[in-house]
């Protein structure tokens, strides 16, 4: 009988040696396996060629302002057959992210990108890879800048923080004269109290539109509103939503100014806290919601929405790693795959931000379910990802809500973490692996715990 017990023990060894291996086995055959350069570039849904090229900028991934070579921030070009064209890594090899991109008159890119401490703008030719001109601004991870129709910067000047105090703020940069021209701060038109006080990222503004020559379209992220400025006046004319009103609005991302043909007010901004794209439209005085696309398990954390003058909405789907061309009733007709967070994405032929009609002139006026997508794992040409697999598995039961949460924690956290050689999945069973070693050497140490103690305490003795 005693006999019998070490050989059960050395069993359940070996059952859960044999669990471990297989839940790490496709972590192991993926990182085998690897991926070539640029394989996370990838045509999805395409039913609806595109008018030309859509240029691209991602994020990419960094730690302590050292970028991942892995996970590299990246302009990229799509042609009308969501097939990549080009890709661009920084004219200096320690570009840290890249940020907005809005295409030129003259065929050239504007692009925002920063390095440690610093921005820098410049104005990239595709064609001859090289960039024009170059300016060096002094602010801290600057997420978007506009040219305005005399060549000056107008800068969003994010995280500028000075003796406990938030001095983020919008100005007017010379790029004749390297000077500032104009600036305005948001500590002068918001209480100190605005999203729970000042911090090191107070507003987060990560949009700065122009308008026309006296107007300016604002993001202050945190502050979960989209803020029309007078730049003439120096007052802000117009809100749409409210510091903590989620409803209307949770951290948007990227706002775009819209007029109906009977000149009504509209804005076209990704709701990125809430996953979803909205229109509102200035009816009665009042901000009406006019249009809807998407929600949780459909788009994830979308940074950017533009408004194509064929009536689709070209939509950048951070977290899904995914651009999407889709119809006012949420059909994609257009879909292209680039890790890692892409932030802001222009149809070349366009333009910089929206120029196509309304909800209202398209009488499509609605809430909508995105739909027609390829589901690609992004960077992989897989099937359904772990977090669409988990919610669709619980949708309908009283987990439901559980479950939606979970998937949306899974897909914001997990793509920053896991190698790029690995999948959604492979990480999940990677995981699992860990907590069931985790647990095999809890049970082995409380099994052990005399013979431990015992040893600690001749240890101890023959000091």
């Amino acid at each position: 009988m005693n006999d019998a017990l070490p050989s059960r023990r050395w069993l359940a060894r070996g059952a859960v040696i044999l669990v471990i291996i297989s839940l790490l086995a496709p972590a192991g055959i993926a990182a085998v396996a690897g991926t070539g350069d640029d394989a996370d570039l990838a045509s999805g849904t395409v039913t609806d060629p595109a008018n030309g090229s859509t240029v691209v900028g991602i994020q990419g991934f960094h730690f302590k302002d050292r970028g991942a070579e892995k996970k590299p921030a990246r302009l990229v070009s799509a042609d009308e057959n969501a097939d990549t064209e080009w890709v661009h890594t920084g004219i200096e090899d320690d570009v840290s992210w890249f940020y907005d991109v809005d295409p030129l008159d003259n065929g050239n890119l504007l692009v925002v990108s920063t390095k440690p401490a610093h921005t820098l703008v410049y104005e990239y030719n595709p064609d001859t890879e090289e960039a024009v001109w170059v300016e060096r601004l002094d602010t801290d991870d600057t997420h978007d800048v506009d040219m305005m129709e005399n060549g000056d910067l107008v800068v969003a000047d994010i995280r500028n923080w000075e003796n406990g105090t938030s001095e983020d703020r919008i100005f007017v940069y010379n790029r004749s004269t390297d000077e500032i021209t104009w600036e305005w701060q948001f500590k002068d038109h918001y209480p100190e109290n605005t999203d729970g006080g000042y911090n090191e990222d107070w507003t987060h503004v990560n949009d700065v539109d122009v308008i026309d020559e006296h107007r300016l379209l604002l993001s202050p992220r945190n502050f979960d509103q989209v803020v029309i400025l007078n730049r003439t006046t120096g007052q802000i004319e117009d809100r749409l939503g409210s510091d903590g009103d989620h409803d209307t609005l949770f951290e948007q991302h990227n706002p775009d100014y819209l007029e109906s043909e009977n000149g009504t007010p509209t804005i076209l901004v990704a709701d990125s806290e809430n996953d979803r794209i909205v229109e509102y439209a200035k009816e009665g005085g009042n901000w009406t919601l006019t249009w809807e696309l998407g929600g949780p398990g459909q788009l994830n954390w979308p940074r950017d929405a533009d408004r194509l003058p064929n009536g689709n909405t070209l939509v950048t789907d951070s977290l899904n790693h995914r651009v999407i061309e889709v119809t006012p009733q949420g059909e994609i007709v257009w879909e292209y795959y680039a890790t890692w967070g892409p932030y802001d994405a222009e149809r070349v032929a366009h333009g910089g931000s929206s120029n196509g009609p309304t909800v209202a002139d398209m009488n499509a006026s609605g809430s909508y379910d995105v739909t027609g997508s390829a589901g690609l794992q992004p960077g992989t040409g897989e099937g359904k990802t772990f977090a669409a697999q988990v919610e669709s598995t619980f949708a309908g039961t009283p987990l439901a809500d559980s479950a939606s949460e979970f998937a949306a924690t899974w897909s914001h956290v997990t793509p920053w973490i896991r190698p790029t050689w690995m999948s959604g999945w492979d990480l999940f069973f990677t995981a699992l692996a860990a907590l069931a070693l985790l647990g095999w050497g809890i049970a082995e140490v409380v099994y052990q715990r005399r013979r431990i103690v015992g040893r600690a305490r001749s240890v101890a003795g023959s000091r």
